[in-house]
């Protein structure tokens, strides 16, 4: 059954001067809310590791933001904003990334009225001599995405135009342009695939100091990928959360996680760093619950969450019996990594079943990913929340973090 909950019901006040415009000098030196099962108290985030249970499976996002926001040029003089969401063609994000000469991604425009259909051009100098960079519009959409070509006459690759001639495309929330600071510090020291419009921002907080603490505690570090699409900071405008729209992502997993994760779910305390790593998680155990009952179809059928899944039924098997079942798929037709997609949407009434503490940041009023801790949590976000407003915490991406235990 679809969850009745009013958005209204998850709301707090945040005052703009609490919203952290920049990241602090030192990544760790972050605050800490820690929230066991009893109570809650402050810290530092560099002693993160006194926190974790001893030989715990922690799962980090290791997707890498791309400077997708770019800025063209019409010949009548009219600015042209496009912020590239997800390859098109070729629709992997890799062979996309090393394209050279065209590609095309689906895209927000920004001044879209103002362009018809003409070829529009990038106008700043860059490093690349000669680089003559432009955009057709292929396709408008009904909604807000439309399709657009990108081409170029450098030997270069589209990876390479966009360090060269995009913006990161930070927060509309932090209601500044994008400076040269954003390049590294909305980005994790880990991140390795390029894919993501934002940054996975519990994981901004880590340093070489704190893997070195976790290392010590033999707390086993792996890592996924979920690219983060613009739709994470889409608002719920609906009264109630069951007319919301939850956007869609690809995440990527390899077999050998899988392996490692199935034995630490039953054995170890499963740490996921911030909410992407969550989503990736908890749809884990939708994927195997296909492989289980829908074991004659092939795997790509098998591998899309949608968003009110978990709440249509009941389901009795466990999460090491759902992984144990991909396992068996992808060595039954000898994958090695699957790319799936979810649009799993977690709310109280939701079922952890992979996750047992949570690493995240601070989250915006009327958000799905409040929804997200408050399904974690339970009723106690609010004191959580409020302790963070009376006690200095930043607030949003570049704020500080907090350690959750779930609620039994």
């Amino acid at each position: 059954m679809t969850p009745s909950i009013k958005i209204s019901d998850y709301t707090y006040p945040l005052p703009e001067d609490r919203i952290a415009k920049y990241p602090l000098a030192e990544r760790d030196s972050s605050k800490l809310l820690v929230c066991d099962r009893v109570s809650f108290f402050d810290d530092s985030f560099f002693n993160l590791s006194r926190h974790i249970p001893e030989n715990s499976f922690m799962v980090f996002n290791d997707t890498k933001v791309v400077p997708a926001r770019l800025f063209f040029r019409k010949s009548t003089g009219a600015l042209i904003e496009i912020l590239c969401l997800n390859p098109s063609f070729p629709a992997d994000y890799a062979q996309s990334f090393a394209s050279k000469g065209s590609c095309i991604w689906s895209a927000v425009i920004g001044n879209a009225r103002k362009w018809k259909g003409s070829a529009v051009t990038f106008f700043r100098e860059t490093a690349i001599k000669g680089l003559n960079f432009r955009a057709e519009l292929l396709e408008k959409g009904a909604g807000k995405v439309s399709r657009v070509k990108f081409l170029w006459d450098a030997d270069i690759s589209f990876s390479e135009v966009l360090q060269a001639c995009g913006q990161v495309p930070i927060p509309p929330y932090l209601n500044r342009d994008t400076e040269d600071i954003d390049r590294q510090r909305y980005q994790t020291i880990y991140a390795h695939f390029e894919g993501s419009v934002a940054a996975p921002t519990a994981g901004l907080h880590f340093t070489d100091r704190v893997f070195k603490s976790l290392d010590a505690k033999h707390i086993k570090r792996k890592n996924i990928c979920l690219h983060v699409g613009a739709g994470t900071f889409v608002p719920v405008k609906s009264e109630f959360i069951a007319d919301h729209r939850m956007h869609s992502e690809p995440f990527s997993v390899g077999l050998d996680f899988l392996k490692d994760l199935a034995q630490a779910v039953s054995e170890h305390s499963v740490v996921a760093v911030g909410t992407t790593s969550t989503r990736c998680l908890e749809s884990l155990y939708y994927i195997g619950v296909h492989c289980l009952e829908r074991s004659g179809e092939s795997p790509k059928q098998l591998l899309t969450v949608d968003q009110w899944e978990p709440y249509q039924r009941e389901y009795t098997y466990s999460m090491e019996e759902a992984l144990n079942a991909i396992v068996a798929m992808m060595e039954s037709h000898d994958i090695q990594n699957i790319v799936a997609d979810t649009s799993i949407i977690i709310v109280p009434g939701f079922r952890y079943r992979a996750v047992d503490m949570l690493v995240t940041n601070f989250h915006q009023p009327q958000s799905t990913l409040l929804l997200l801790i408050g399904a974690f949590i339970g009723p106690r976000w609010r004191a959580l929340y409020s302790h963070a407003l009376s006690n200095g915490y930043r607030f949003l991406s570049y704020g500080d973090s907090s350690l959750l235990f779930r609620q039994k």
